[in-house]
């Protein structure tokens, strides 16, 4: 029921939002999502299955952000000399959603507050036996292997940038795309773990939220650009065809 599992998630998700994971009652999920507790158990297994799922799914849209931000531009003549530019963009998408999803920023940084499910319990697969009090539960799905970590989203932002890029970059020249794409994935993470503190602030000592996240994104851009400017010159996009 891919429907009703969307539902679902979605349900889960808007709980998580309004209050601490321990607190979310899965007959209240179900009953947001408009279906039966017995089809949340169908789906899902257990509480710990609906976490799992939805940081499995949360993540996924992640991912599949930063694609959507490298395909921009992508391969046309002259493509090479934005590479940066594409890489900056899934970076900025990066902190966009690290800023606005608990979910996504506990995966990337690893760091996970007591208002989100616990890592353990996210990601273990769910119980097979039935518990009393709950409906009777089929084996859920338990998903493609662990959920993924910091380290791991590091790798897929540089599989993706250099998958979207090598199109454009002579064989040779890959090693050095690579070393600045897994470059930028890294400097990335470390803007999501520390974002960058304004250098100067206003008469009442607050800066405003736009503009926190216009500095945000600015960094990032600049070190993004930086990684890629550092590679050697006849590497460098718009230097050689």
């Amino acid at each position: 029921m891919p429907a009703a599992r969307e539902s679902l998630l979605d349900a889960a998700y808007t709980a998580l939002t309004e209050r601490a994971w321990t607190a979310v009652r899965m007959v209240d999920v179900a009953a947001a999502a408009g279906v039966s507790r017995q089809t949340l158990y169908n789906e899902f297994g257990s509480k710990e299955g609906l976490a799992r799922a939805l940081v499995r799914r949360e993540t996924d849209n992640y991912l599949a952000g930063v694609a959507r931000a490298l395909s921009q531009g992508s391969p046309a003549a002259g493509a090479r000399r934005d590479a940066a530019g594409r890489v900056a963009a899934a970076a900025a998408w990066t902190l966009r959603t690290a800023r606005t999803n608990p979910l996504v920023r506990a995966v990337l940084t690893g760091c996970w507050s007591d208002r989100l499910p616990a890592p353990a319990a996210a990601g273990a697969a769910p119980p097979p036996a039935n518990r009393p009090g709950i409906p009777a539960q089929r084996t859920a799905p338990s998903g493609d292997g662990p959920l993924p970590g910091p380290a791991e989203l590091v790798g897929r932002f540089c599989d993706q940038a250099v998958a979207a890029l090598e199109p454009d970059w002579p064989e040779e020249q890959l090693p050095a795309l690579c070393t600045a794409c897994e470059t930028a994935a890294r400097l990335t993470l470390a803007c999501v773990v520390a974002p960058v503190t304004p250098g100067t602030a206003s008469s009442a000592g607050h800066v405003p939220a736009r503009s926190r996240r216009e500095l945000e994104t600015e960094a990032v851009s600049r070190l993004v650009r930086g990684a890629f400017a550092r590679m050697p010159a006849d590497v460098q996009p718009g230097k050689r065809c």
